[in-house]
């Protein structure tokens, strides 16, 4: 089953917040850019936790849909890992990091998503909706 673009970034939010990314943002792009429909930003507490975040949406994109990202940027100690889904890009960002490029700002047109994430100290396993 092929994933469009909202279901795809409701997965990508999904496992980051299974695997305890903070602060995760979505934003819908689609009236703004024209080379891809969402972005997802995300708080890593450090280089190895944002590796294993990306990691983790890697494998289980690959295995559970068939995706893989075009360029997956493997950047080490940079506080900053991009898959780049095509319709979703995902960024995992170190704290340091994400105030540094500050991809809200950027963006700061663009409409966030309503995100249904687990309260923390949860598991993380629960679904998230896309509003």
């Amino acid at each position: 089953m092929s994933l469009n673009s909202e279901e795809l970034t409701t997965g990508i939010v999904q496992l980051a917040d299974a695997k305890l990314a903070g602060d995760i943002v979505a934003l819908d792009m689609r009236e703004i850019v024209t080379y891809t429909d969402y972005l997802v930003i995300c708080t890593a507490r450090n280089d190895r936790q944002a590796e294993a975040i990306a990691d983790e949406v890697h494998i289980r994109m690959k295995r559970d849909h068939s995706l893989l990202p075009s360029n997956p940027d493997r950047s080490d100690n940079v506080g900053w890992r991009v898959l780049d889904y095509l319709d979703c890009v995902f960024h995992v960002f170190t704290e340091e990091a994400r105030e540094k490029y500050d991809l809200e700002e950027l963006w700061h047109e663009a409409p966030r998503l309503e995100l249904d994430l687990s309260p923390p100290g949860e598991s993380g396993q629960e679904k998230v909706s896309v509003a």
